[in-house]
């Protein structure tokens, strides 16, 4: 048995969260730098041109990459051989979430759903627990903005519908989403499960290195057939025009019951923001 300070929990999920505000991958400038290269709108060549202006300045300066700094999601890992001392370890997440967003000056977008009272300091946050074999704790701070999480979809399709259908939901999903995520979109996908594991899924997938193929040939596939679906759609950087509507389509499947098939689908906004960190 290991055991792990809930303290060393409280400073690592603040320390990812005031990086993943700030700093976008080298994974997404990447895609992005790409992105402009192929691009052939003006209009999306000087938007994708001034994507990556942003990001850098942000890094460079320390300040937020969107003024949206998003909903804290944390996807915790916990190895089965560990122990938490010192407190409660929901309380060390959400004080980390809380002083991480204090610190960094980032926008508290947090409120109760009907009231609409902002609890200023951007919690709860909404977290991810999963027990793994081990004695480590992996935590992967998410900030997701609700530009793009607006345009999240479920379809309970029909087994008859198969492949084609599951493909022809997530490239209608991206068209009717149009400019409101703020393409270029990473686009998450979660095929099987139930309705609320299939979300989680798809949710879980944006915290891929962008770009990454599923270790699945099958679906990598799909994937890789989606994204030139979804470029082909016209929307573009930012919804002017041009070919760059996504960077990448990442899917995440596990078996589903023989009357249905669920398919979900999260975008991310082209600020693909995710730290992990092991302790």
């Amino acid at each position: 048995m290991r055991e792990i300070s809930t303290q060393l929990v409280e400073e690592t999920v603040c320390s990812l969260f005031l990086s993943a505000c700030c700093e976008i991958g080298s994974d997404v400038l990447g895609l992005l730098n790409a992105a402009l290269d192929r691009e052939e709108s003006p209009f999306g060549r000087e938007v994708l041109r001034q994507l990556i202006e942003n990001d850098e300045l942000a890094a460079r300066r320390r300040m937020p990459i969107c003024q949206d700094t998003g909903m804290a999601v944390i996807f915790m890992e916990v190895g089965q051989d560990v122990h938490f001392t010192g407190g409660d370890i929901n309380e060390a997440i959400e004080t980390g979430v809380r002083r991480a967003y204090r610190e960094g000056c980032f926008r508290a977008s947090v409120l109760t759903p009907l009231g609409r009272v902002n609890t200023k300091d951007n919690t709860p946050a909404i977290v991810h627990t999963r027990i793994v074999p081990g004695d480590r704790v992996t935590l992967t701070a998410a900030p997701k903005g609700f530009g793009s999480e607006n345009m999240s979809r479920l379809f309970m399709l029909t087994p008859s519908q198969g492949v084609q259908g599951v493909k022809d939901a997530v490239v209608e999903a991206v068209r009717l989403a149009g400019g409101n995520p703020c393409p270029p979109v990473v686009v998450g996908v979660g095929i099987g499960g139930t309705a609320e594991y299939a979300m989680l899924m798809a949710k879980h997938s944006l915290t891929r290195e962008c770009g990454e193929p599923s270790p699945d040939p099958e679906l990598a596939a799909m994937e890789r057939e989606l994204l030139e679906r979804i470029n082909c759609l016209g929307i573009g950087p930012q919804g002017l025009g041009g070919r760059t509507t996504a960077l990448a389509v990442h899917i995440e499947q596990m078996h589903t019951h023989i009357a249905g098939l669920p398919v979900a689908v999260n975008m991310q906004c082209h600020a693909a923001r995710h730290k992990t960190a092991v302790i």
